[in-house]
């Protein structure tokens, strides 16, 4: 008896993750696809292309086809969802049905283009599903309690905030700043502050290294993180003056000045949820406090930076960056009881 595999696919703007019934995440790697301007041929998709980025010489263009965690160029996100599909189906897609997760803002039309991307990549069935009620069943919040959980994806593309009841989103709001926007608010630093110029994957290893959401200060003005010796990163770029090659020495407060516009603008999202949160809701997410899940919730004192503005407590979950995957595993394993969740 032929058995269609169950596949789970979370379409995120900066890494795709595919989650496959019976063996787990089988798949992690950047949304990122390589082509051929000539032909429009497709040369390379996720690692591979990754390593392409602001490497390319003109014939050749590499570029993340989500923007703001939708479809920006369609064509090649349905080449990218089917060499993914047959990277973890080993080769194999047998008419999938396949759950992928989206921004919960989503507009009908975009919804359409994930369903009909997924369907030319192969698959017999599509179920959306929306990234926060994703994240939050990956973090084992018992959501179909009659009770308040408040969630924060912080993704590539968009921050999704959203309070869940009763299986359902009482509140929610698509923050179209996250990741991406904090990787863009490094490079102008760099540049207007320190005359560098660097380009994306930089950008992202100088967050990952030395970003830094919250750096308290102390009466005296000084940054109580580490008194004695701040810390310091190696960046190489180009002088924006002289146009040579420059090697330089950037502080982890120069990157949190940079990462403040971004991180307020995620903050004004979580802060008006919160105002329309009916209050019964608001006084259970008060006791539990505010969830933070997605890649970008790894940013050093993310948690401290939400804590110290909203006044309620929140808490990174366990492996963020799998958080929304882990829910669409669990969510197409056991469709029947997710009914409600998915469309």
């Amino acid at each position: 008896m032929f058995l269609r595999k169950k596949v789970g696919i979370d379409l995120g703007t900066a890494n795709t993750l595919v989650y496959v019934a019976d063996e787990g995440i089988v798949l992690n790697e950047p949304t990122v696809v390589a082509y051929s301007l000539e032909d429009k041929r497709i040369l390379a998709v996720g690692d591979d292309a990754r390593e392409m980025l602001g490497r390319t010489p003109g014939s050749i263009i590499a570029s993340r086809p989500m923007r703001e965690g939708v479809i920006a160029d369609y064509t090649t996100t349905a080449a990218m969802i089917t060499f993914f599909l047959k990277k973890s189906l080993k080769g194999k897609i047998y008419w999938p049905t396949v759950m992928i997760a989206i921004p919960g803002g989503a507009s009908q039309v975009e919804k359409r283009a994930v369903v009909a991307a997924c369907r030319q990549a192969g698959a017999f069935e599509v179920y959306l599903i929306e990234e926060p009620l994703a994240a939050a069943i990956g973090a084992k919040l018992p959501i179909s309690q009659p009770s308040g959980h408040m969630i924060v994806n912080l993704g590539g593309g968009t921050t999704e905030v959203a309070v869940i009841s009763l299986g359902q989103l009482v509140v929610n709001k698509t923050v179209r700043v996250a990741g991406t926007k904090l990787d863009e608010a490094i490079i102008q630093q760099l540049r207007k502050k320190h005359n560098l110029i660097v380009g994306e994957r930089t950008a992202e290893e100088v967050k990952m290294k030395i970003g830094n959401a919250f750096i308290k200060e102390d009466t005296a003005g000084r940054s109580v993180t580490n008194q004695s010796a701040s810390t310091t990163y190696e960046v190489k770029g180009r002088d924006f003056q002289s146009g040579l090659p420059k090697i330089l020495d950037v502080s982890e407060e120069s990157i949190n000045e940079a990462v403040q516009k971004p991180l307020k603008q995620i903050l004004e999202g979580i802060k008006e949820v919160l105002a329309h949160t009916p209050p019964e809701l608001a006084a259970d997410i008060v006791d539990k406090g505010i969830v933070l899940s997605g890649g970008t919730a790894l940013l050093k004192n993310i948690d401290r930076f939400v804590t110290y503005y909203t006044g309620v407590a929140a808490f990174v979950v366990e492996e963020p960056l799998f958080c929304v995957i882990r829910g669409v595993g669990m969510a197409v394993e056991n469709l029947d009881s997710y009914k409600e969740a998915i469309r």
